[in-house]
């Protein structure tokens, strides 16, 4: 019985051990929440206006450019996936992974061929693992990303774009993140970056309907266009990583408050088991005593008679 009771009181200190670091994790994530929010809700400005901007100038021209046309019969697409570069946060970068999953089934359906670039450590690990070819990848940064590492990011996969299919480039891009809905929903999305679709692009500027003004453009449109492809690249590339980081620590903290809960639950159920284990070692221990002292006795009656 003693034996046991130690190791019951070894197992609580351990899990109560266990229970302080998770609920250290959960108020760090929970703290870093807030300052990912802010920076999502301050670059959703930007990136608005360069996208009405960008609409506006494919709208008032007819310049054909990688940006704004769609190839007639496309053969090879670009994949961005985010993930993380750490674990415990339950089922953040797995579904990010399993929409890459699909998109990517989905293109290949369509008869393109898919090059996968890769943000966060996650994902890299489960492409290596399964000997999937990567085209470049990053890590390091996914949990406060800056705008330069959106422009590291975004370098490769403009020039991609830029490039003809026969000589190695892509005739699309799209990107798969986490979308932060709320401290509790966070959404594995995909989305195609380029060519952009005016009509999606309208729908998320609000401007879908409204009378865009005529310009002129000096030099040229096109111009104009190859100084806002990188532009538009980037900001798209920055949002997605923000709101990556943020359902990042959602998830996380979410994660974490579980299994600190999980953890609290334990250690009263093995401090029930330890108190049963103590009382049966204490009835032990009296029976024994009351045994013996009945013993005494009756050998001492025996010997009086």
């Amino acid at each position: 019985m003693g034996a046991q009771l130690r190791v019951y009181k070894r197992r609580i200190r351990a899990v109560t051990a266990t229970k302080k670091i998770t609920k250290a994790m959960e108020m760090i994530a929970a703290s870093r929440i807030v300052k990912a929010q802010r920076k999502v809700a301050a670059s959703m400005p930007y990136a608005t206006e360069l996208t009405r901007a960008v609409t506006a100038v494919a709208t008032g021209s007819n310049t054909k450019h990688a940006l704004t046309t769609e190839v007639e019969a496309p053969t090879r697409a670009a994949v961005l996936l985010i993930t993380s570069d750490r674990g415990l946060a339950g089922g953040y970068s797995s579904n990010a992974i399993k929409q890459a999953d699909r998109l990517t089934e989905r293109l290949r359906a369509e008869g393109k061929d898919v090059d996968a670039y890769i943000v966060g450590r996650k994902g890299v690990a489960y492409y290596g693992f399964r000997e999937r070819e990567i085209a470049d990848s990053w890590t390091g940064f996914t949990d406060s990303p800056a705008y330069a590492d959106a422009k590291r990011v975004a370098a490769p996969l403009i020039e991609a774009i830029q490039t003809e299919t026969a000589e190695g480039g892509v005739d699309e891009l799209h990107i798969v993140y986490t979308e932060f809905v709320s401290m509790m929903t966070q959404n594995a999305v995909d989305g195609r970056m380029l060519p952009l679709s005016l009509d999606q692009a309208a729908e998320e500027t609000g401007t879908k309907g409204e009378i865009l003004p005529l310009f002129e453009f000096e030099p040229s449109a096109e111009d104009v266009l190859d100084a806002l492809l990188p532009r538009y690249v980037e900001s798209r590339i920055y949002n997605a990583l923000l709101q990556s980081a943020a359902s990042e620590h959602a998830a996380r903290r979410r994660a974490m408050k579980s299994a600190t809960d999980n953890a609290g639950d334990l250690i009263k159920s093995l401090s029930r088991l330890a108190n049963a284990a103590r009382q049966a070692e204490i009835t032990q221990e009296i029976s024994e005593i009351v045994g013996g002292a009945s013993a005494m006795a009756d050998a001492t009656a025996g010997s009086d008679k």
